[in-house]
């Protein structure tokens, strides 16, 4: 039976004070993707400044072009003028917890459940960032801070928001290096710095065959069908054999023969995906997992709405609408996918069909350069915290920040607690909550090598 925060879990307890101030986070549903939730996502950002506050810093909330960021720093505890900068970055928003009635606890009432904490942004990335914040407050206390932290969150990273981007291109200070908690372990106790992130196109796409819905009896074989002709529009990017149309593949960087070699010591394809209920896509997705999650744009319908899917209702609808992403492969460039895509649509439309394509969100790919000190000494940290090496691995998730701070040559640490069953964007989002405490270690760690950094 679920139980409430700061109880004995696992191989150890977990501390009270901990779990609980971090509940006071999950607790605010701060859902950027719904506007009654705008309020909330003002809130997190506040609950993150006054922590930082607390731990010695400052910090503002700086209204961007209407969307709130978290900015704040905390000095180093000694000769802070000439210690290194490690730029901090998180979200505070979260996914929406839809649907309720398949979470076994209340979405927003962070709650121990066997060795698991449970609750919407615990993995992502609430639970990650308070990590990090964690941490910079031990040391900052005990003055043993080496360096200067500077905390620049965002609350819209779910809804594929920019504010954080454009705020990067025109912040002129620079960093010595960045640190993401925002991923997860490739399996239990092995943890992955992700040195590569997809990229994305969100496309919504409308597709309109007359006047008003048609009686399907009277007119039904010879006046367009909306939901017909979107289907139609849309099979002219969907995945062939595993791979997206090739103009969609245009530009990609494919990975290195070492990156290959090094990916089939990772679990096996056919467990990732059986761990997550889901069934291949043909019968070579299982073995080729990693390169289509990693380095292989995909296409995906993410929603369909047309005529009446739940009442007998014999119509001809005349709109259809769809929402796709296209996840681009590191290489590729989403001012050059995106009009590929809306012709690749417009073209497969029967005639007569009404095509709108609406991009409403996008971001690049982004590359990590493996070989940057900084790496090095992440790597070594955390083989000290943890007690095992981390992989230097790829992403198949997108996050805008990654390719903007590699503009900047600012080598970035993106790594995380979560794991591959932790039910990121799903019902019943959990994280281990023994990797609580075990993150600050690793994070205090990291903070401290990168002390070095000059």
């Amino acid at each position: 039976m679920p139980q409430r925060p700061g109880l004995s879990v696992g191989s150890g307890a977990v501390d009270r004070a901990l779990v609980d101030e971090l509940a006071e986070w999950i607790r605010i549903p701060s859902v950027s993707a719904d506007p009654a939730h705008a309020d909330d996502v003002r809130r997190a950002a506040d609950w993150l400044c006054e922590r930082l506050k607390a731990a010695g810093g400052h910090a503002e909330i700086v209204d961007w072009n209407g969307s709130p960021l978290a900015i704040g720093e905390i000095r180093a505890s000694g000769d802070a003028d000439s210690a290194p900068t490690v730029l901090c970055y998180g979200h505070f928003d979260v996914q929406p917890p839809d649907p309720l009635d398949l979470w076994t606890v209340p979405p927003f009432d962070a709650t121990i459940d066997g060795e698991w904490l449970v609750g919407r942004g615990v993995a992502d990335d609430k639970g990650q960032l308070f990590l990090l914040l964690k941490a910079a407050e031990r040391l900052a206390r005990a003055g043993e801070l080496p360096v200067n932290l500077r905390f620049t969150c965002d609350g819209e990273e779910e809804t594929g928001g920019h504010s954080i981007v454009d705020f990067l291109a025109e912040d002129e200070r620079g960093a010595d290096a960045a640190v993401i908690f925002d991923s997860d372990m490739v399996a239990r106790g092995r943890p992955a710095f992700n040195i590569a992130t997809r990229g994305l196109c969100y496309f919504h796409v409308t597709v309109r065959t007359g006047e008003k819905d048609l009686h399907s009896g009277m007119y039904g074989g010879a006046a367009l069908n909306a939901m017909h002709a979107l289907m139609q529009a849309l099979s002219a990017v969907q995945p062939r054999d595993g791979r997206a149309p090739e103009p969609l593949r245009a530009g990609l960087v494919p990975p290195t023969e070492e990156e290959r070699a090094a990916w089939s010591s990772l679990p096996p394809g056919e467990g990732e995906l059986a761990d997550q209920g889901a069934r291949p896509l043909d019968p070579r997705a299982a073995e080729e997992f990693y390169l289509r999650t990693w380095a292989e744009p995909s296409v995906d319908v993410n929603g369909l709405a047309g005529g009446s899917p739940q009442l007998q209702k014999t119509v001809l609808p005349v709109e259809g609408v769809a929402n796709v992403s296209i996840r681009l492969a590191p290489g590729q460039d989403p001012q050059a996918i995106a009009p590929t895509f809306e012709r690749m649509v417009r073209e497969a439309a029967p005639a007569g069909a009404d095509v709108e394509v609406e991009l409403w969100s996008w971001s690049e790919p982004g590359l990590v350069d493996q070989n940057a000190a900084a790496i090095r000494l992440a790597q070594d940290a955390f083989e000290r915290a943890i007690g095992t090496r981390p992989l230097l691995i790829r992403s198949g998730g997108t996050l805008p920040i990654v390719p903007a701070l590699a503009r900047k040559g600012i080598p970035t640490v993106l790594t995380g607690f979560a794991l591959p069953n932790s039910n990121v964007h799903s019902p019943n989002e959990r994280m281990l909550a023994e990797y609580v405490p075990l993150g600050i270690d690793a994070a205090s760690e990291l903070f401290g090598a990168f002390g070095s950094l000059r």
